[in-house]
């Protein structure tokens, strides 16, 4: 299936990636990378993708779990495409991008 990757989360990876990379170099490169194989799943057929919780869920929101680092893409499917509406961090500010869901 056709990924699209919003501005929205296209930003959240890149702010992300510079704070990693800040830590320890090459680390920003690895999330990169990281997030990079995770579209690649996404564009397989049957990606790995867990449903979101509360209202969200209503809205067919799903998230893909990166493994390594404390993030997930927040997906939702919309004309025959996958789109990542945020890169979305594990325990900072639950929920911020529900608003990115409506179309």
């Amino acid at each position: 299936m056709r990924v699209r990757v919003s501005r929205e989360a296209a930003t959240e990876l890149e702010e992300a990636a510079s704070w990693y990379e800040q830590e320890e170099v090459g680390l920003g490169e690895r999330l990169i990378n990281a997030f990079e194989q995770a579209i690649e799943l996404l564009e397989e057929p049957n990606p790995p993708l867990v449903p979101v919780t509360h209202s969200a869920a209503e809205s067919g929101a799903k998230q893909l779990i990166l493994h390594r680092f404390p993030f997930s893409l927040v997906t939702i499917e919309r004309n025959q495409a996958i789109i990542v509406v945020a890169f979305a961090h594990h325990s900072r500010k639950p929920g911020y991008w529900r608003r990115r869901l409506s179309p």
